[in-house]
Order: C-alpha cells, then sequence, then structure tokens
C-alpha cells in the first residue's frame, strides 16, 4: 500500500468543483479544504507505485487545477 497527500492549487472560485471531481477518483480516500498556499490536500491510497502514479496524473489533468505538490509517507508514526 502506498500513501500519499496531494496540494492542489486552483483557479480561485473553483475550490468545490474540483474537490467534488478529486474525490470521484479510484484511489483519493479524503479531500480536504485549507487555507494557505494551496487550497486542497487529497488523501491517496494506492496499491502500487504505478496506481498512485496515475491518480497524480489524474489529478494535474483536471480542469482549473494550477499545480500540485506530492508528499510521499514513508512510514506512519
Amino acid at each position: 500500500m502506498v500513501l500519499a497527500f496531494v496540494m492542489v492549487n486552483v483557479e480561485p472560485g473553483t475550490e468545490k468543483e474540483v474537490a467534488k471531481a478529486v474525490t470521484e477518483l479510484k484511489s483519493v480516500k479524503d479531500v480536504y479544504f485549507v487555507y494557505g498556499i494551496y487550497d486542497l490536500i487529497a488523501k491517496i491510497e494506492a496499491e502500487t507505485d504505478d496506481e498512485l502514479k496515475d491518480c497524480i496524473a489524474e489529478i494535474r489533468k483536471l480542469e482549473n487545477v494550477k499545480s500540485t505538490l506530492t508528499m510521499t509517507v514513508i512510514w506512519k508514526a
């Protein structure tokens, strides 16, 4: 199991629309609205590295997504 958090920066005013699209992706478990540099954080749980990469690529292709930053979890405390 691969766990990652993807911070997503979107066009202003499109947060809800993008969040809805992200939640519909297979490996996305949760989406959080946040304040700061990024607008959304998506929690991704994938079976393989390739599945994780595919999910991130899908997020990046969504309309109104400006940028992403991915943090892959290496271990849980």
